[in-house]
């Protein structure tokens, strides 16, 4: 089964790389005056991190559907899309905008090359990441 985001459906070698990463669960710890320990727990609702990562050999895409994936992810107004995983599991994310692109990608360099300095919309493209978190 394919990787989908909404109506795009994603290159096959995608994987998510921060899967075991996060936990709803928070605990902080603190103390009082008197030296006694404070600690406090709480669940999250939302925002755990969906980083999809790609390898170089089975996340090829063409720029054109790269710059679409982009214009889709850099939406303002965007409600949730949804993510539909290999096997089946669903999540209703939105992308992670936290200092990068939600979407790091890069063209397929040509040997002891780049890439081409004028990439056309056929141009190969890998994806690295996309950034994505749960809502």
């Amino acid at each position: 089964m394919a990787i989908t985001l909404g109506a795009v459906t994603l290159p096959a070698g995608l994987r998510w790389a921060d899967e075991l990463a996060w936990s709803p669960s928070v605990q902080t710890t603190d103390y009082t005056l008197t030296g006694a320990l404070v600690v406090e727990e709480y669940q999250r609702q939302s925002g755990r991190p969906i980083t999809l990562i790609g390898g170089r050999k089975f996340t090829r895409l063409s720029r054109a559907d790269a710059l679409a994936l982009q214009a889709l992810l850099d939406a303002a107004e965007m409600p949730g899309l949804t993510l539909t995983l290999h096997d089946a599991r669903q999540f209703t994310v939105m992308p992670r905008r936290d200092g990068d692109s939600a979407l790091i990608c890069q063209p397929v360099p040509v040997v002891l090359d780049s890439g081409p300095a004028n990439p056309g919309p056929d141009t190969p493209y890998w994806i690295d990441q996309i950034r994505l978190m749960e809502v």
